[in-house]
């Protein structure tokens, strides 16, 4: 499978029947979640699976009583801050575990149906398979039945991710690309060889799941049987079986989605690792349009804006240029190599702070960035060490500023996990759509530092070079 090549989108789309013509799944899809009270739980491991939903609630705690008041409210979707991404997996396996005890706690007088989506990243970055082995866990202790399959959706077309004969393919440069041979997959945390899911299943479960056992919900299914010929094979599927679905558009997913409702209905349950596009389907969520700038801004305020970027994914390195090519722009950059030796360290994030403070209240919008240089540790442990000593000196630097900004950006998944958590102190937050697609704006609870606060969740692969420019000059008017 090394050898796959790029492929243009439309010339795939040609390899399969058109889609299923239902039009109206999605609807039904809501109508079926309204009349089950169904709630489909989000364990986020960054802030970035919200980039595809509207009107719903972010839990930043996890509390028992947090979780139950957010049951109550009888909504079809409740997302959950994990932020376990940036987290060795020891510790991300803990806080699912802690998250899915207390939900199961939460729910225990209401017991409203539960769909548990472990949202991740699209180019199939996390820690797979342990949080979702976590997850079954806690069930399996607290006398739930089994589940009857893990389904694997990275289907985020936001973002430019497909999956098409169980391979998944990233949009490059206007081209297709197998993800394996993309930069996401040379992540030195989260790096795989496969592109095609079923070895991608075999490598990152070290052989405990052979690609041969892997099932496809392919888009020939999809396409020519609808929801009914997948219902069938759902029924069929072996306890705990790992299911891999591809999709290149909504109405595939919406295909897939319903034929698992018809499933859990007939006694079926299945856990879901995915990307952010599967939510809104799970959800029966309709499609609405963008946010536009007067929805998002407050009048008569002067301050210029902040960005903080701290991704080091190769888009998030030509959106930066291109950021700081603009005019009215100044850019502070981070030291990587000061900020993670303890005697540099806090000289340089209250040079930063005070910088930042001085551009901000002349009106002038500003963004803090990381070196681009990349600084590696001898292992795993030590490279996520690393990266939390730059992310931890990120939202000091915020931390120090004392002028409230017009709106604020954070770039990239843990970057922005960490500005709604450390730097801000938000406990919950209501995300109100997107500015751009697959690009969520959050408004903040009454507890936080800056709430009423614009604050825009920019992931680091989203979007092309010039996407965080064309926003910031959107909000300047």
């Amino acid at each position: 499978m090394s050898s796959i090549q790029s492929i243009d989108l439309t010339q795939l789309e040609k390899e399969f029947p058109r889609p299923w013509p239902e039009e109206n799944l999605r609807r039904s899809i809501a109508q079926q979640v309204r009349d089950s009270k169904r709630c489909i739980i989000v364990l986020d491991d960054d802030p970035t699976g919200t980039q595809t939903v509207y009107n719903t609630t972010v839990l930043i705690t996890w509390g028992v009583e947090e979780i139950r008041r957010s049951l109550e409210e009888y909504e079809p979707i409740l997302y959950i801050l994990t932020n376990t991404r940036s987290m060795p997996e020891g510790e991300a396996v803990r806080i699912n575990r802690e998250i899915v005890t207390n939900l199961l706690l939460a729910n225990m007088k209401m017991q409203r149906p539960l769909t548990i989506v472990s949202r991740s990243d699209s180019t199939l970055r996390g820690h797979f398979p342990a949080e979702v082995k976590a997850i079954e866990h806690v069930f399996l202790e607290s006398g739930e039945q089994p589940f009857s399959g893990i389904c694997i959706v990275p289907f985020f077309p936001e973002g430019g991710r497909y999956t098409a004969k169980d391979i998944h393919w990233v949009q490059m440069d206007g081209r297709l690309v197998p993800s394996a041979q993309t930069p996401y997959a040379s992540d030195p945390v989260f790096g795989y060889k496969n592109s095609f899911l079923p070895l991608w299943v075999e490598e990152k479960t070290r052989g405990e799941v052979s690609s041969s056992d892997v099932v496809s919900i392919s888009l020939q299914m999809i396409r020519e049987g609808g929801p009914g010929s997948i219902l069938t094979k759902l029924m069929q599927v072996k306890a705990g079986s790992i299911i891999v679905v591809n999709a290149l558009e909504y109405r595939d997913l919406e295909v897939f989605v319903k034929a698992i409702l018809d499933a859990e209905a007939m006694g079926k349950r299945f856990l879901f690792r995915t990307a952010a596009s599967f939510v809104k389907v799970a959800g029966g969520l309709p499609d609405r349009p963008l946010l536009n700038r007067s929805e998002l801004l407050r009048e008569n305020t002067s301050e210029g804006g902040l960005i903080v970027f701290g991704s080091y994914v190769p888009t998030s390195t030509m959106q930066l240029k291109a950021l700081l090519d603009m005019d009215g722009i100044v850019g502070i950059e981070l030291p990587v190599k000061q900020v993670i030796i303890e005697s540099t360290r806090n000289q340089a994030i209250a040079n930063i702070a005070r910088q930042v403070d001085d551009v901000i209240s002349s009106g002038v919008d500003v963004v803090i960035y990381t070196s681009r240089e990349i600084v590696k540790g001898n292992s795993d442990s030590e490279n996520l060490a690393i990266n939390q000593l730059v992310s931890s000196a990120l939202m000091a630097a915020v931390e120090g500023v004392t002028c409230t900004p017009r709106f604020l950006i954070g770039k990239g998944g843990i970057t922005s996990s960490d500005l709604v958590t450390v730097a801000l102190k938000a406990r919950s937050a209501r995300i109100k759509g997107q500015i751009f697609p697959g690009v969520p704006v959050w408004d903040l609870g009454k507890e936080s530092r800056w709430p009423g606060l614009p604050y825009i969740v920019f992931p680091g692969n989203v979007g092309k070079a010039e996407t965080v420019a064309e926003i910031v000059n959107m909000l300047k008017g």
